[in-house]
């Protein structure tokens, strides 16, 4: 599959505004739905994956992000199913807290909370982490699962690319914070895990450091590529890290397929109308979606296992790109000045 241009073409001299607009704006339109009907194909062709029974896990605790509607709604559901000590952290306090009435519900289980946390907003990730270290619970799953696609062109409140701010940034900084807290509850018998839901839309994407925080010729599809692939990145050399300082936490990027939720609402109006007409027969449901994430924070099959990319219950290759070392070290590099952080890269 060709997902990126060489270098002869992307930067010829001179290049006229047209031209540039073409490669910067359309192409990645075109790659992404191309990626996408591969990705539909495969699911309809394929074996749905079936998630397996899970052994119970009370007595844990789950962070999930995005945990009101969708994938990660049904992900805070089955891990609060399991037993587990669930809180949705999220920006609509209202979808969250009627999340949590009805899991309360469904399974009984009454430790699931909401938490206020906006990804687009650094102050707002950080007041989040505090609340939660004020509850003194420990922290054995951190679900990464919040995210926007093919929004308009916008900033974070911190200034950055709506999509890189949420999708991979404010998970950045989240996940960062919490570090302390996941390497005190991981223990040789289970350790803490981070589930990052990246997606197949990450093979299309690429990064470009002189143009993190904006994008000329911006494209809504480019900058949702490169966010996904950030996520990856972000994952493999997380793990690189904790396997260094020998921690019990482990860290794996999943990829849900293509699944029938609300972030369809910013694609092209045909997408929407043609997702609208077979959405139900084509696409995998939410519930579905959430399976590998699920499987991911639990299995026992992933006990000590991190630096992989999961799609359908199973290990797998993810885009090239991604295992480029040098270019993950780079990213937390800058990711840490970005976020104000001060940790070792």
């Amino acid at each position: 599959m060709i997902y990126h241009l060489p270098s002869s073409i992307r930067f010829i001299p001179g290049y006229n505004t047209a031209g540039m607009w073409l490669l910067s704006v359309i192409l990645p339109v075109l790659r992404n739905y191309y990626i996408a009907m591969e990705v539909i194909l495969k699911q309809l062709l394929g074996r749905s994956f079936l998630l397996p029974v899970l052994s119970r896990q009370d007595g844990k605790v789950a962070i999930v992000t995005g945990g009101g509607k969708g994938i990660g709604y049904h992900t805070a559901k089955h891990l609060a199913k399991l037993g587990m000590h669930v809180i949705i952290a999220g920006n609509n306090e209202t979808d969250g807290n009627e999340a949590v009435r009805k899991i309360q519900q469904d399974t009984l289980n009454k430790k699931v909370e909401f938490l206020f946390c906006d990804l687009a907003s650094m102050k707002s990730i950080r007041n989040c982490v505090q609340n939660f270290k004020a509850k003194n619970l420990d922290l054995h799953v951190l679900v990464n699962n919040a995210g926007v696609m093919v929004v308009p062109e916008q900033r974070t409140e911190d200034g950055f690319e709506q999509h890189f701010g949420v999708n991979y940034l404010g998970h950045f900084l989240l996940t960062n914070l919490l570090l302390d807290t996941l390497r005190k509850s991981g223990t040789n018998d289970f350790n803490a895990r981070v589930v990052t839901v990246s997606s197949a839309t990450h093979f299309t994407g690429n990064l470009n450091f002189d143009d993190l925080q904006s994008r000329h010729c911006y494209s809504a599809h480019g900058a949702y590529a490169q966010s996904k692939l950030a996520l990856v990145l972000f994952t493999y050399y997380l793990q690189h890290l904790l396997t260094e300082d020998g921690s019990h936490v482990t860290a794996n990027a999943v990829d849900p397929g293509v699944v029938n939720t609300d972030l369809y609402k910013h694609v092209w109006y045909p997408i929407r109308f043609v997702k609208w007409i077979t959405g139900s027969l084509l696409l995998k449901g939410a519930e579905e979606g959430a399976a590998t994430s699920i499987y991911t924070s639990v299995s026992p099959d992933l006990e000590g296992i991190g630096g992989c990319y999961l799609y359908n219950g199973e290990r797998t290759k993810s885009a090239n790109l991604s295992y480029n070392e040098e270019l993950q070290k780079k990213l937390w590099t800058e990711s840490c000045k970005m976020a104000a952080l001060f940790v070792s890269s």
